[in-house]
């Protein structure tokens, strides 16, 4: 009655508040007055959340949301749905939840408040797991983990990556419920978050279990379970028992493990009377229903409150208890048969967890290794871009015929350096998915025949004879990716080349499938070589993997070219596979889609600065923007054997000054310098002049920096080292079009 009397109460004084507001409009020190209620009332109901008072939160929340109705407050209004939301998610009624989060989601929007909508979106995703649609659940949890990170709210994002670990592990999915799990542990422990991190760790337990990785399961529940215990989480306490008891009876460790489960079992009626205590009277006897035990006793409790001062109604009650009693019997054996299932489930579960984690370390080794190559990437080129350079020199300006054969090695060390980091970059970029096919027309029996020329040299010193089969069914020309295909072929045959002693490679490219203008082509790369024993065969595609220690010795190589290779034909949608024997050779086979083309291909003609007529070299300014010494040099000198003449400066401050005063047809830009870089020193030119020719000569990663380098407003990018007829290709190019357009103009 008391509380009748206070609601109605508050009706009439918000009736009569209505009326006033209507009136005449508010002031905006009412509004703050009005404002400063909600914020009390949200504060309030928030308390009551974290203490489970469930339903006087609701009251506290429904005074909130008419007071910002009032003042039209979305943003009060979609954070009060918000809470309102998550608390029918707690107390189990799920489909007006959902409702009530929905329409906290467009208050939300539009008040543009990101970081309550991240929350709302990670409670419908709670929500959708609760009604066991994972893959709903999960669009939700990483829409709110992007705003999280946006908004560097990492610990709630940690919150939100172990629901995504679990969405995955109800999915089966156990590699990306693992990734989560190890991410959500190291934002949890970046950020102390012991409750998160005490959570992920038993997770992560269970994820282990389900891999088998039993004594490693064992010690991250343990772990997750003490730090829960420091903490008193009480519901990661009950599930640390719960996954305890499962991997002792994996290991058969009975003992221990019926030492858990009974902890479990004791903790969780604990808990499970506490959750009744807050849901709804409906609620409450579908809990009692679906647990004899607890039914037992509720009842009993009742009868014995019920028995009155009559001897009937006490003899009622006595028949009551004990039919209940006889009723409690029979269920008792059912409540056995499901807590052996919900075992039996939870062991499954658990073990799911372990394949989560195990791929979460890998993904997160492949993000460290990723940046580490972006970083260490500018460092190692620099450096060789002199190496190179110089040597190239020194072997161009008659060098003493005892120094040749010196300076001969100095340039096979750097180009051998050269093609080790290339190809250690090559894998991170497969690895990362940056790789694009780029396809185009050429002919394919020409490209085998360039490729086996490049290499003949390189055979011939090993006393090794190469040989073309083309199948006369196929046709030349193909619209496909030549520069990947070239690079297979090399790896391939680079690889029997370097294996094989007085012997032959036979080269095989065949026609296997043909479906209109589609073909499915089969390359064999074979050799007499020294061959791979069976037990090497299972890992020859994985990165570093040779032979064995005395052959990497002895034949030299990274090991990276076949891993380059397989990841180069999954890009082409294609598959590769080898027979060998060791003493008799091997045999590579690759097989991938190509398109035949009826295009004609034209011949290009690489004429660069020889044909010096086409252009006044004299008349020709370029500025080179560099700080390192050493690179000034190599670059003037090249420049200068090409019958071209240069400014060079140091700094982009220096840049910027130079190109306002001199009209120059090139600048060669590096990228990090003192003060300005290159980018910014790029922009700032863009500013007072768009046509100018300005190249990137850079040794940073370009895949990394392609659309940074192209928003600056680079024309094109050289990468460091060059290969100067590459380098000279493109000054020519970019020569030509500023002729041409100076000659239109």
């Amino acid at each position: 009655m008391k509380s009748l009397i206070i609601k109605l109460s508050f009706c009439l004084v918000t009736c009569l508040l209505g009326f006033n507001l209507h009136a005449q409009e508010l002031s905006e020190k009412e509004k703050e007055i009005i404002q400063g209620k909600i914020n009390y009332n949200i504060s309030l109901a928030q308390k009551n959340i974290d203490s489970n008072e469930f339903y006087k939160a609701q009251s506290d929340l429904d005074e909130a949301l008419k007071l910002a109705n009032q003042i039209n407050d979305n943003k009060s209004i979609g954070l009060i749905y918000s809470k309102i939301g998550k608390i029918e998610f707690i107390t189990e009624e799920h489909t007006e939840a959902l409702k009530t989060l929905i329409k906290a989601v467009e208050k939300q929007r539009f008040a543009k408040d990101n970081i309550n909508i991240a929350e709302t979106y990670k409670t419908i995703g709670n929500v959708y797991m609760s009604k066991k649609d994972y893959n709903r659940a999960l669009d939700y949890f990483n829409s709110a983990e992007r705003l999280f990170e946006n908004e560097d709210l990492h610990d709630y994002e940690a919150e939100t990556i172990l629901h995504k670990g679990e969405a995955y592990f109800k999915l089966e999915k156990y590699e990306e419920a693992q990734s989560e799990y190890e991410t959500a542990i190291s934002l949890a422990k970046r950020y102390q978050n012991t409750k998160i991190l005490s959570s992920a760790y038993i997770s992560l337990g269970i994820t282990q279990a389900k891999l088998g990785l039993l004594t490693l399961a064992e010690n991250t529940a343990i772990q997750g379970l003490d730090l829960a215990k420091q903490n008193n989480y009480a519901n990661v306490i009950n599930t640390a028992y719960a996954a305890l008891s499962d991997i002792y009876t994996e290991k058969r460790d009975f003992k221990i493990a019926n030492d858990y489960l009974k902890k479990h079992i004791k903790l969780n009626d604990s808990l499970l009377q506490v959750k009744r205590s807050y849901l709804s009277p409906e609620k409450r006897l579908d809990k009692l229903y679906s647990n004899p035990i607890e039914y037992q006793k509720e009842k009993e409790a009742d009868l014995e409150k019920e028995a009155s001062s009559t001897w009937l109604e006490k003899l009622t009650t006595i028949l009551s208890i004990a039919l209940i009693t006889i009723l409690s019997l029979l269920t008792l054996s059912l409540y056995k048969n499901n807590n052996i299932r919900l075992k039996s489930n939870n062991i499954l579960h658990k073990k799911n967890a372990e394949l989560t984690i195990a791929m979460e370390k890998a993904e997160l080794a492949t993000k460290t290794k990723a940046n580490f190559l972006s970083t260490v990437t500018h460092e190692l080129r620099t450096p060789l871009y002199a190496v190179t350079g110089l040597t190239n020199m020194l072997l161009e300006e008659n060098p003493k015929p005892e120094q040749v054969q010196h300076l001969k090695s100095l340039k096979f060390s750097g180009d051998y350096l050269l093609t080790f980091i290339n190809d250690i970059l090559q894998i991170n970029k497969i690895e990362a998915n940056k790789v694009d096919i780029e396809p185009e027309v050429f002919n394919l029996k020409k490209k085998a025949e360039n490729v086996i020329s490049a290499l003949n040299n390189s055979a011939l010193d090993n006393n090794i004879q190469l040989h073309l089969e083309y199948d006369k069914d196929l046709p030349t020309n193909f619209n496909a990716d030549q520069l990947k295909i070239s690079q297979i072929l090399i790896n391939l045959i680079g690889n029997s080349i370097k294996f094989t002693k007085d012997g032959d490679i036979w080269v095989r490219i065949k026609k296997l499938n043909q479906v209109g203008d589609n073909f499915e082509i089969r390359f064999e790369v074979e050799d007499n070589g020294i061959g791979i024993s069976e037990e090497k065969q299972q890992n020859m595609f994985e990165s570093f993997s040779q032979g064995s220690i005395q052959i990497n010795r002895k034949y030299g190589g990274t090991g990276l070219g076949l891993s380059i290779v397989k990841g180069l034909i999954d890009i082409l949608k294609g598959k590769i596979y080898m027979k060998s024997e060791l003493g008799k050779g091997t045999t590579f086979f690759f097989e991938i889609p190509m398109k035949k083309s009826n295009e004609i291909i034209v011949e290009k003609k690489a004429n660069y600065f020889n044909e010096v007529d086409e252009l006044e070299l004299s008349n020709i300014k370029i500025l080179v923007v560099e700080d390192n010494k050493i690179n000034q040099m190599i670059t003037k000198k090249i420049l200068n054997k090409m019958k071209l003449y240069c400014d060079v400066v140091d700094n982009g401050e220096e840049a910027v000054d130079k190109v306002k005063t001199i009209n120059y047809d090139v600048v060669l830009m590096d990228i990090h310098m003192p003060g300005i870089s290159g980018i910014e020193a790029t922009k700032i030119i863009r500013t007072f002049d768009k046509e100018l020719t300005i190249f990137a000569l850079t040794a940073v990663t370009i895949e990394d920096k392609m659309q940074e380098f192209e928003d600056a407003g680079f024309t094109d990018i050289i990468p460091k080292p060059f290969k100067q007829e590459d380098f000279e290709k493109k000054l020519f190019n970019a020569l030509m079009l500023n002729e041409k357009t100076n000659a239109t103009a």
